[in-house]
């Protein structure tokens, strides 16, 4: 999957508090709402609020993500 494409369902996701599950290039999934999306060079991550843990935030690097599928 293209990183831009990576960043807009991520972008949208976010936008209408849809969940996502994110593979990573590890082949580890990752379920949850993104909270923010920074493409900034010096961060390039994406933060999520996993699904059931509303107080809970986790970062995944944008760079280690191979594909983003909303749920």
């Amino acid at each position: 999957m293209r990183y831009a494409t990576i960043v807009e369902m991520l972008d949208y996701a976010g936008g209408h508090d849809q969940v996502v599950r994110i593979t990573t290039t590890d082949d580890y999934q990752v379920t949850g709402i993104p909270t923010s999306v920074d493409t900034d060079p010096e961060a390039l991550e994406v933060y999520l609020r996993p699904v059931g843990a509303e107080d809970t935030e986790i970062a995944v690097l944008l760079t280690h993500i191979k594909d983003v599928q909303i749920t």
